[in-house]
């Protein structure tokens, strides 16, 4: 019985120590290898191309979120305008959300307030999406919607106004 167990112990120990010399010296490391041989890799198919497009690269977004800026800014700044009557709770124009606390429009009885999100570069309507709410609740669709139109027709006489059409 005893031999038995030598033997098992022997080959648990082999299989272990074969296990921690897998990273020693063995083979090189990825980012240790050299530009050449790489390219022969790639070219081999060997492995995988990191500049290969395929129609699944464009679903994807690889772009660096801390240097891409995502938000139209004739949008930006017509929001900022139109809803000036509300104080500014949080700005990121990073993600091109904007979220504004109750104020009151002027000539208007009514606190709001809104949640507006730019969520494309373009001047386009469906870059914007804004949600308003009053003290009540939610607001109807036709006020969103005007709030929306108030934004883009400000936008677009921004745009026209810097003279890129």
């Amino acid at each position: 019985m005893i031999g038995r167990i030598g033997k098992v112990t022997v080959v648990v120990l082999a299989l272990a120590a074969l296990a921690g010399c897998s990273r020693l010296g063995g083979g090189a490391l990825d980012n240790e290898m050299s530009p050449e041989t790489r390219a022969q890799l790639i070219a081999n198919g060997a492995i995988a191309d990191p500049n290969r497009s395929t129609l699944l690269d464009l679903f994807t977004n690889a772009d660096d979120p801390n240097v891409t800026v995502e938000v139209n800014r004739y949008l930006w700044n017509a929001t900022l305008e139109i809803l000036d009557f509300m104080p500014i709770d949080a700005a990121d124009p990073f993600s091109g959300v904007i979220v504004y606390g109750y104020g009151t429009p002027p000539g208007g009885g009514r606190a709001y307030r809104a949640t507006v999100y730019i969520t494309d570069p373009a001047l386009d309507a469906r870059s914007l999406r804004v949600a308003l709410q009053s003290r009540g609740g939610p607001v109807s669709r036709d006020t969103s919607r005007a709030v929306e139109d108030a934004i883009l027709t400000r936008a677009r006489q921004l745009r026209i106004r810097d003279g890129d059409l």
